[in-house]
């Protein structure tokens, strides 16, 4: 009988599974490693309208996955199976996938270095005053940090790093930053895989944002048109440049010799005579300015006849 009803229930978390897989098509594997309960409800709630969070035995999800992969002849959850090794779980959702990255930050808390985690991040010991008295020192001699005594409190010097990113804690380590109130750490759902529309991919994919496309997209460009330059091969993107540089070697011509064009005349007249020319590019200025100001006034001046108005009101 027990094990019919385990059977039973096997067969009901199964069943959510499946449930789950057909209401949400993308979402996140995420390391649960130092995620209190409390953590895991916050989280929840905080998406429960978009999303969903499965946790479970390893060995029962991967073969729901598996079983759904089957029946549905979408063997893209096979390959999401596949990385449910470790500590784990799966946050399922049809929101954009960036607001529930952001939410999922939310919820990370803050804690103490425990001798023998491995950490996160670097951990620096800032430098100014610790308010120990000097009979603490031997913590700060232990990790070669340099004090000294200043009104009868320890005061560090300069910033150390105290522990380097994947190292152990120390004993020592930990029991100096519990000493300074340090708690250096912040544990919380950790993103290792995105998966949307059968793609599975980084989630530093999510933090670049079109700033970063607009760069990369002129860095290629800029490289294709130096290779065309340099190739004498014209492209769409380099024939300005090239035309530029035709008119910079034709006015130089222009400026070396006797031969002229019009736009040579000008710059040659400019040369000729800079002071004239710089005393009627100030002259010109407030006029400019006038002008500008004038047509910002006409501006407002329309939109306050309006007053939102229409013709026949």
């Amino acid at each position: 009988m027990p094990s019919a009803a385990r059977l039973e229930k096997k067969e009901q978390f199964a069943q959510k599974i499946f449930d789950m897989l057909d209401t949400y098509s993308s979402g996140f594997i995420v390391h649960a490693d130092n995620v209190s309960s409390k953590q895991f409800m916050d989280i929840r709630r905080g998406i429960r309208d978009t999303s969903a969070v499965l946790m479970g035995k390893n060995t029962m999800v991967r073969r729901a996955f598996r079983v759904y992969a089957e029946k549905n002849d979408k063997p893209f959850w096979n390959e999401v199976a596949a990385l449910l090794v470790g500590n784990v779980g799966v946050v399922l959702t049809n929101a954009p996938l960036i607001d529930i990255k952001d939410e999922i930050a939310k919820y990370k808390v803050g804690a103490p270095a425990k001798a023998g985690s491995i950490a996160p991040v670097d951990v620096i010991c800032p430098a100014g005053g610790t308010g120990l008295d000097p009979s603490q020192t031997s913590f700060f001699q232990a990790l070669s940090i340099p004090t000294k005594i200043n009104r009868g409190a320890v005061e560090i010097l300069s910033d150390v790093k105290v522990i380097t990113e994947g190292d152990k804690v120390g004993a020592s380590e930990a029991a100096l930053l519990a000493k300074l109130n340090i708690k250096p750490f912040a544990y919380g759902l950790v993103l290792q895989h995105v998966f949307e529309n059968e793609s599975i991919y980084s989630p530093k994919v999510l933090d670049i944002t079109d700033d970063d496309l607009l760069a990369s997209f002129q860095a290629g460009l800029n490289n294709i048109n130096s290779v065309a330059l340099e190739t004498g091969v014209p492209t769409l993107s380099s024939v300005p440049h090239s035309i530029i540089n035709a008119y910079k070697k034709v006015l130089s011509v222009a400026l070396a010799t006797e031969y002229s064009f019009p736009l040579a005349d000008k710059v040659k007249e400019i040369l000729e005579n800079p002071e004239a020319f710089a005393a009627a590019a100030a002259a010109a200025a407030p006029a400019a300015a006038a002008a500008k100001e004038e047509a910002k006034e006409e501006s407002e001046e329309e939109s306050d006849d309006d007053m939102g108005f229409s013709l026949f009101d």
